[in-house]
């Protein structure tokens, strides 16, 4: 009992040594950790009740004088309140009725209390969505709802809304027992008290509804005109790849000649150097102005945004060769044209191939800003649109496959450099997706 803890402390130690590789069930293990605990996190405030849930997402609405919907979010505050208000209005219509002057509602206003029952009936499955508008559907519940209140099994009606359910369906079934817009009361009917759970705050929506959200964003076809999810992905990973491909072209020459020779280093790298601090987004208005709206200023602003570090890096890449190699060539009698052909290239390409993996992270991040600029367009319209709409369960799912894709194509990449450079020491070192692949067989 005594070692244990000293053996788990040799173990923690051996984590913490300077510049000295983990075994490889340990680095499985730590990479399996970053991932799952930023994600444990995330469920422990969204399912421990006692934990921070500084709203209250409410499954009966209210009709009073600020207008809730079942699905919406208050404040925990506020709560009680919007409760107290909802009691107040029905006790007026009960003093009014107890003295024989009962109050007077259009059908219209009638028809909308009856109708603040059917959510909480779908999320009990009493009724589907395409029955919310069914008002004869609906009036059954009511009856259910005051003679049978066990069948809202899974959110349950409070003592509180059985009771008003039980007096509502005392008018209702005095005018007639089923439903008919002929007879339908005149009476006001008892508005039910808003009910409702804590929730995270409508920022953070659970992990279980980002996943479902996202699932239906992924399988809900056209409609209205507007592109699917997958066709909104394609459009993102044009622009970013386009962007991406555009810059590598360019960077790629220049940056090994510009490193070769300081000629052309001084004569490109100073305003590089310079370019890159201006932000991309400002030339937003004025590649529309040049390209239109649509696909050309977005390719273009990935380009900008890319462009300049990919050259500086490349520059770096190709000074960092090893000189001795250029003057064993040039002892054999390389020309400069051979010189470059076959010993700069070829001796930068591994870490040539690493700039363009950061480069290309470097262009996904310019994903959002270029697709907003112009007519908007891809998977951030879906950002931009839900988010103002405070739709963050629709946002979360974009932003998680955005991370998806880069995360995939860097790992990829990383996985066939070994393939494409295998003389390079520690080529053969497995990414992330190789170890945890390991370690689950």
């Amino acid at each position: 009992m005594t070692i244990a803890p000293f053996l788990i402390l040799g173990k923690r130690k051996k984590w913490l040594e300077i510049r000295k590789d983990l075994s490889p069930r340990a680095a499985s293990l730590l990479t399996l950790a970053s991932f799952l605990t930023p994600l444990a996190l995330w469920c422990i405030i969204s399912y421990t009740p006692f934990l921070w849930h500084p709203d209250v997402k409410l499954d009966i609405g209210s009709s009073g004088a600020t207008v809730y919907t079942a699905g919406d979010q208050v404040g925990k505050d506020y709560y009680p309140q919007l409760r107290q208000e909802a009691r107040e209005a029905n006790d007026q219509l009960l003093s009014a009725s107890q003295a024989g002057e009962p109050v007077t509602a259009s059908s219209r206003a009638n028809i909308k209390t009856l109708r603040a029952l059917g959510p909480i009936s779908v999320r009990n499955g009493l009724l589907h969505e395409g029955q919310l508008t069914s008002d004869a559907d609906i009036f059954q519940l009511w009856r259910q709802a005051a003679e049978e209140p066990a069948v809202f099994r899974r959110i349950p009606l409070s003592e509180e809304n059985q009771e008003i359910a039980r007096q509502n369906w005392t008018i209702l079934s005095d005018a007639s027992e089923t439903y008919d817009k002929a007879t339908f009361p005149k009476e006001k009917l008892l508005g039910l008290i808003p009910q409702g759970k804590p929730a995270n705050p409508v920022y953070l929506p659970a992990p279980h509804e980002v996943l479902l959200t996202g699932w239906e964003q992924w399988t809900r076809p056209a409609e209205d005109g507007k592109p699917t999810m997958g066709a909104r992905l394609g459009q993102s990973i044009g622009i970013v790849f386009g962007g991406f491909l555009v810059a590598a072209l360019i960077a790629v020459p220049l940056g090994v000649i510009a490193g070769s020779f300081d000629g052309i280093s001084k004569l490109f790298e100073p305003f590089a150097d310079f370019f890159r601090y201006m932000p991309a987004p400002a030339f937003a208005t004025l590649l529309v102005a040049v390209l239109g709206a649509h696909h050309a200023p977005k390719v273009a602003l990935v380009l900008i945004g890319t462009f300049p570090h990919l050259f500086l890096m490349i520059c770096k890449t190709t000074r960092l060769l090893d000189r001795s190699l250029l003057e064993a060539a040039q002892t054999l009698g390389a020309t400069r044209k051979r010189l470059l052909a076959k010993v700069v290239v070829p001796g930068i390409l591994p870490q040539l191939y690493n700039d363009l993996r950061i480069a290309l992270g470097w262009a996904w991040t310019w994903l959002v800003i270029a697709e907003l600029i112009g007519v908007k367009s891809g998977l951030t319209e879906i950002i931009d649109t839900q988010g103002v709409r405070r739709n963050f369960d629709q946002v979360y799912p974009v932003i998680i496959l955005i991370g998806l894709i880069g995360f995939s194509t860097d790992q990829l990449l990383a996985w066939l450099r070994p393939r494409f450079f295998p003389w390079v020491p520690n080529a053969r070192k497995p990414s992330i997706f190789t170890r945890l692949l390991r370690r689950a067989s």
